[in-house]
């Protein structure tokens, strides 16, 4: 559907699907490889794609037509993000809501914490805060409505549960979302050559640290490193 004069969206499903996550990442990546002149930009999200493009140079009716044909013939099953491991603090400033929400899951701490660890995620999208990834792939038992009140700062790095969804903040934000932990990687740099550390298609597997380990990875991405290889594949 157009969303104006210079762009327009394709819409897969009504809500959060995983095929049409799929569906959304095949074709932003079938974009990239062959982009169609004009183009400006490929925004992806759980279930729609957004394009920017530049008028003067195409139009809805024309960018419809190529896409139509694009998306007949996706195959999103062969589409493999690079896979990132990312170190993750079950502590701290940011493990705001751990114990009760073991309490309210009827589970231990450290059961919890092991469902969170053993789940393999996608970064579904980036959205609401510039580098902002939200995660599909949590486990069905952690699914936990939003809270009633926002906090009015989480802390960046924090990695939260918002119904079905998991995140990792970028920066520092008010949020409704459950944080039962952080990462020391910094999500978002306006300073870097690539300012996302993430992006959408990217898969994630978490790794458990410590107090001090964090710290010290901490105080490396405050120095400018980026920790892991983004280009890291399976």
């Amino acid at each position: 559907m157009p969303c104006g004069d210079a762009a327009l969206t394709v819409e897969f499903a009504p809500g959060i699907e995983a095929a049409a996550t799929a569906l959304a990442l095949a074709l932003a990546a079938d974009l990239e490889a062959t982009p169609l002149p004009g183009l400006r930009e490929a925004l992806p999200t759980y279930r729609s794609l957004t394009l920017t493009y530049d008028p003067c140079v195409t139009g809805f009716a024309a960018l419809r037509a190529d896409l139509l044909g694009r998306i007949a013939a996706l195959r999103p099953g062969a589409i493999a993000g690079p896979r990132h491991s990312i170190p993750v603090f079950y502590g701290g400033p940011a493990c705001l809501d751990l114990a009760c929400l073991a309490a309210e899951k009827g589970l231990t701490e450290e059961a919890l914490i092991a469902l969170h660890l053993g789940a393999g995620y996608r970064v579904a999208m980036i959205g609401f805060a510039p580098g902002f990834a939200y995660l599909s792939g949590l486990p069905a038992a952690l699914a936990t409505p939003r809270r009633a009140e926002v906090r009015q700062r989480v802390p960046e790095g924090a990695l939260g549960i918002g119904g079905v969804q998991a995140s990792v903040n970028s920066v520092a934000a008010p949020s409704a979302w459950s944080y039962i932990g952080q990462t020391p990687l910094r999500l978002f740099d306006a300073t870097r050559a690539r300012p996302c550390l993430l992006a959408p298609g990217d898969r994630l597997r978490l790794r458990r640290i410590g107090a001090a380990e964090f710290d010290a990875l901490a105080e490396r991405a405050r120095r400018g490193e980026i920790l892991f290889d983004p280009e890291e594949r399976a």
